[in-house]
């Protein structure tokens, strides 16, 4: 299956948002055939296996629950062949149902690339495909106890895959960093969408407040300000859900990335209003990043650095409460910094102190010209 040819591409990341509006109507003809049938069974033996294991907690019925795990993906696997493949290989497919094959073939494509992401990733393309269909079933009991298992699962495999970008992350032999953290930004909003609903659904409402807060934050036209702070949320939540599997290193550099967009931002906007507009959320990233992350930190790379962030924090708890002077204190203290390179933040470096001016934190120094007359020399009189 995994060797037959299709256009592999990666999908936006709203194509499960749509799953549950087509999906099931996508798969219908298949599911009262024989496929349909098979995958019945072996979900109807995954719940039998799973809920025996929670029972016993015994190693035997964790191996059985497990067999019976790889049987039902694997029976879900071929339903997709069995529909998809074959819609698509005779040209009567739908726009959506070759989006759901090429999404299909980008995560099979995987495989040699990272055998880790590719585990993660195909276990939850295939759950969300048959999630759907178990939610259509009028059995409410037998959807609610699918409900839970689902749960787990998933909450297993995103731990799984954000543990696998921080290992990324921290080996820094990755040209594309970049990459890196849009996918863990990705797996974040994924499951914030996708599954803290359920979560909450079940009476989880440990991050409700933020989950809702998030949801504010996706109405309406964003710019790249507004993409910013949604990611600045996310790695808020994920301090709540995914404090080991994206640990404080790997969250630290995900907020430094976020740092650097948003001075980009600065620099690059055209127009003073844009360009407050930007300060605002430089000034919100580097409190957010102070007060969760560096306030936190126990291990530092060096000593100095720790003595000197215990100063700042000095200052900072002394004007938290002024907003003039907090804001007065990040200028100084980014500059600080960025000074370390400061020939590649010369830009950005010169706006902070003219913002500095401009808040009369310093003062600027007027240019003296001197002009001189201008002197000949003449050989005859020397």
């Amino acid at each position: 299956m995994e060797q037959r040819s299709l256009r592999v591409v990666e999908t936006d990341k709203t194509f499960f948002s749509k799953i549950s509006n087509t999906l099931s109507k996508i798969f219908i003809p298949t599911r009262i055939g024989l496929n349909g049938v098979m995958i019945a069974i072996k979900r109807t033996s995954l719940m039998k296996a799973y809920n025996n294991y929670l029972e016993s907690n015994m190693e035997e019925q964790l191996t059985k629950f497990e067999d019976s795990y790889s049987l039902y993906l694997e029976s879900i696997d071929k339903y997709i062949m069995d529909s998809l493949y074959k819609k698509v290989k005779s040209n009567t497919a739908t726009n959506f149902e070759k989006e759901a094959l090429a999404r299909y073939y980008f995560i099979v494509n995987l495989k040699n690339k990272n055998y880790i992401e590719y585990k993660y990733k195909k276990q939850e393309y295939l759950l969300r495909i048959d999630y759907e269909t178990v939610c259509s079933m009028r059995n409410t009991k037998f959807v609610n106890k699918y409900k839970n298992f689902y749960v787990e699962k998933m909450d297993s495999l995103y731990k799984g895959l954000l543990k696998n970008e921080s290992i990324a992350i921290a080996d820094n032999v990755h040209k594309n960093e970049e990459n890196i953290y849009n996918k863990i930004f990705d797996i974040l909003e994924n499951y914030i969408l996708e599954i803290l609903p359920i979560k909450i659904e079940q009476g989880d409402e440990s991050v409700k407040e933020e989950y809702e807060q998030y949801l504010h934050t996706t109405v309406g036209k964003l710019d790249e300000r507004d993409k910013i702070m949604q990611k600045v949320m996310l790695l808020g939540v994920s301090r709540k859900l995914f404090i080991h599997s994206l640990p404080l290193a790997a969250t630290e550099k995900c907020y430094i990335e976020l740092l650097k967009k948003v001075r980009e931002l600065i620099v690059n906007s055209k127009t003073e209003v844009k360009r407050e507009k930007a300060y605002d959320t430089l000034f919100d990233i580097i409190e957010d990043y102070n007060i969760k992350i560096l306030s936190t930190k126990v291990y530092w790379d060096k000593p100095e650095e720790k003595q000197e962030y215990k100063k700042f924090w000095e200052k900072y708890k002394k004007v938290k409460e002024n907003t003039e002077k907090k804001q007065i204190l990040f200028l100084k203290e980014d500059i600080k910094k960025l000074n370390i390179n400061r020939k590649k933040y010369e830009k950005i470096i010169n706006l902070h102190k003219q913002k500095l001016t401009e808040k009369g934190a310093i003062k600027s120094i007027p240019t003296s010209i001197k002009t001189y007359k201008k002197m000949i020399y003449n050989k005859r009189s020397a």
